[in-house]
């Protein structure tokens, strides 16, 4: 079931859309903390968003750029202010559908279900995983904390992937490097602390001090 993102602060209208998608089939959640947009966004890990223009705190222009820095995931504005102004700046913004309310929800769902359909029927299923501020794009195999992107080895890339798709739980050293060792890279007990040091020291650069701890003896945790 795909799942979607409301950023709409009119809870009625909120409300609306996610009962109505729901009898599409469609599972959807309506954003709580608008102050925090991008963390529930990473939290639902949704497959498309609704934003509106007008929300407290920030605007959706805002809360567009920052989805834009982690994520590809179609958006759709929803808002009455669809002046032309506002549309060609909200397309700019990143975008991909601008629907004027008062809108016909029908229309609304319909609209999403085809943008769907575009986006996912021949592509495969990416998620953004995210900790502390920092989310992995595993689309496009880039780490991005606080709107800067961190260059990634491959190696880098996979163990951070492996480690934060078991976040909170210990990996063996012994897992990661079977994750390595399907790849076309060989790994063995010294590459493998080699390149975990190496990311260690990437990341206390950008200012993710601490962001992968060792469990000694057993092996390595995000938490």
């Amino acid at each position: 079931m795909y799942r979607m993102l409301i950023v709409e602060d009119d809870t009625g209208i909120a409300q609306a859309i996610k009962e109505h998608s729901l009898l599409w089939g469609l599972d959807a959640f309506c954003a709580q903390d608008f102050g925090s947009i991008t963390k529930e966004f990473a939290d639902y890990k949704p497959h498309i968003v609704l934003l509106d223009i007008s929300l407290p705190f920030y605007n959706g222009y805002h809360w567009c750029s920052e989805i834009r820095k982690i994520s590809k995931v179609p958006i759709i504005f929803i808002s009455s202010a669809s002046d032309n102004l506002n549309i060609v700046m909200a397309m700019n913004m990143g975008a991909d559908d601008f629907i004027a309310k008062p809108f016909d929800l029908n229309v609304l769902t319909a609209k999403i279900q085809a943008l769907l359909r575009r986006t996912y029927d021949f592509s495969p299923n990416f998620e953004i995983l995210q900790h502390r501020e920092a989310f992995l794009d595993t689309a496009e195999n880039i780490l991005t904390y606080k709107g800067e992107k961190i260059p990634l080895t491959k190696n880098e890339y996979r163990i951070l992937l492996c480690l934060m798709e078991n976040k909170r739980k210990v990996v063996s050293r012994e897992k990661l490097m079977e994750r390595l060792w399907a790849t076309d890279s060989f790994i063995d007990e010294n590459t493998l602390t080699v390149n975990i040091n190496r990311l260690r020291k990437k990341l206390d650069s950008y200012g993710l001090e601490n962001f992968i701890s060792t469990k000694i003896g057993v092996g390595y945790i995000i938490e």
